[in-house]
């Protein structure tokens, strides 16, 4: 049911479940399919390889069959404080058809962590991460997700070049601050100026590309448009999706969506 409208309301702004049908059933499916997808693969599913010493820093290596191509990384959602990357496994089906091997890392969550502090986790797990998969490298991810793969683009992470395509992204964390959810997260005027990827300039040598559901909410749709904006990269909003569903296309290869996330590799 959707909440009651007013304005401002920055809750309901970024309030998802809320405005989707069934919403609530959404986790138990992945998690689901998720621990079908690691068992279907057998062998070619590496699990808990660590990236450093934090009981959440641990990513799963999905291989491709034969030599892969090159490194896509995915970074789960969950506003900063939710899931990890046991219950994201059979999105790795589309690039992983595609030739690509597929790291899917955890980090540690608000509030034990800081949203800086995930960044840095995931700089050190794409750079575990390549340094077992040569050729190219594609960062992606969904949401919270969305907003440190766009880090991974930014001129201060310290990566060799690559691709970032964030999907859903939170790219200006200014309106969270004043959500309910910012208790937990705790994010300060200063940790929005430091990690709001759409205020920093994208690292020479970086392509990139937004990617949005275009059913989503609208601060949603504003948040990937204002990215796109800020580096002068494609944006696409792709039509009929939501913000839960907008990542369903990771698992067909053929979608616009692998398309985009492996396109001139």
């Amino acid at each position: 049911m959707n909440l009651p409208y007013r304005w401002p309301d920055p809750d309901r702004d970024y309030a998802n479940g809320a405005f989707i049908p069934g919403a609530t059933d959404y986790p138990r499916r992945w998690s689901a399919q998720a621990a079908k997808f690691r068992a279907d693969l057998g062998p070619r599913a590496r699990l808990d390889l660590p990236y450093g010493a934090a009981p959440r820093q641990r990513l799963d290596l999905f291989l491709p069959e034969g030599s892969a191509r090159g490194l896509l990384v995915f970074v789960h959602g969950g506003y900063w404080h939710l899931f990890a990357k046991e219950d994201w496994s059979h999105f790795a089906h589309g690039p992983l058809a595609r030739g690509f091997a597929v790291a899917m890392p955890s980090y540690t969550l608000a509030p034990e962590a800081r949203i800086a502090d995930m960044t840095r986790e995931i700089a050190a797990a794409c750079t575990a991460a390549a340094a077992m998969i040569p050729g190219p490298l594609v960062v992606t991810g969904h949401s919270a997700g969305g907003h440190l793969s766009a880090r991974m683009g930014c001129q201060d992470i310290d990566l060799p070049p690559c691709r970032v395509v964030p999907i859903s992204p939170l790219a200006e964390l200014g309106p969270l601050m004043t959500t309910e959810m910012n208790r937990t997260l705790q994010i300060d005027a200063d940790e929005a100026e430091t990690e709001s990827p759409a205020r920093l300039p994208l690292r020479n040598g970086v392509s990139a590309h937004v990617w949005v559901g275009a059913q989503e909410r609208p601060a949603f749709l504003m948040q990937a448009r204002t990215l796109s904006e800020e580096w002068a990269c494609p944006w696409t909003a792709d039509p009929g999706r939501h913000h839960f569903n907008v990542i369903d296309a990771l698992e067909d290869p053929a979608s616009p969506l692998c398309e985009t996330l492996l396109a001139a590799i």
